[in-house]
């Protein structure tokens, strides 16, 4: 069985997204990037493992309405370089259960883990919304996190993690310089239990 990971590319600031989950930022910073074809074939080598990805109903109607103003890199997972399941959590999956290219569910986090599991075999469940991946760190879903770093402030946006009054989570780093994550600039931590 594979792992439950939480990727994410993230702003200096502590950003995932900016404000109303605009994602031009990390578009332009691919842009300025200078590893051209490296970072195709990292996102590649990326994707590769991943059977579903769980992402959330905020996330997936930005995307949508977002479709005409996106690029390449952040109109489909892994910039197109995916394919497997999109789970999307919503409480109001009926909304959405046209969209051929998603599995709407209504379920709590550890619902959506296991199911999404099931679906994936051997491959690896990846966590793309930080609320998700919050809930999934309180119920010890985690195994690990992808984290790439990009050279920008935003300012404003959906923060990495984002707990009212506050919480420490302790990650260690298990990945370094070694790997696809590596090779593609981020590293790899897993949650200290």
């Amino acid at each position: 069985m594979g792992s439950v990971t939480w990727g994410f590319t993230a702003s200096l600031d502590g950003f995932i997204a900016g404000p109303g989950h605009d994602m031009s930022w990390l578009e332009e910073a691919a842009a300025e990037s200078s590893q051209g074809a490296e970072s195709v074939d990292g996102i590649a080598a990326l994707a590769e493992p991943v059977g579903v990805i769980i992402s959330g109903r905020r996330g997936y109607d930005a995307a949508r309405a977002q479709a005409d103003e996106r690029g390449e890199l952040t109109a489909e997972a892994y910039g197109g370089a995916w394919s497997g399941t999109e789970i999307v959590l919503t409480h109001r999956p009926h909304e959405i259960a046209d969209d051929p290219a998603i599995a709407p569910m209504d379920c709590d986090v550890r619902e959506a883990v296991r199911r999404a599991r099931q679906i994936a075999g051997e491959k690896d469940v990846q966590i793309i919304s930080a609320d998700i991946a919050r809930q999934a760190l309180e119920h010890d879903l985690l195994d690990e996190m992808q984290v790439f770093v990009a050279p920008v402030f935003l300012g404003d946006g959906t923060r990495i993690f984002d707990v009212p009054g506050g919480r420490s989570v302790r990650w260690e780093l298990v990945e370094w310089p070694q790997g696809a994550v590596s090779a593609a600039g981020g590293r790899v931590y897993r949650p200290r239990r």
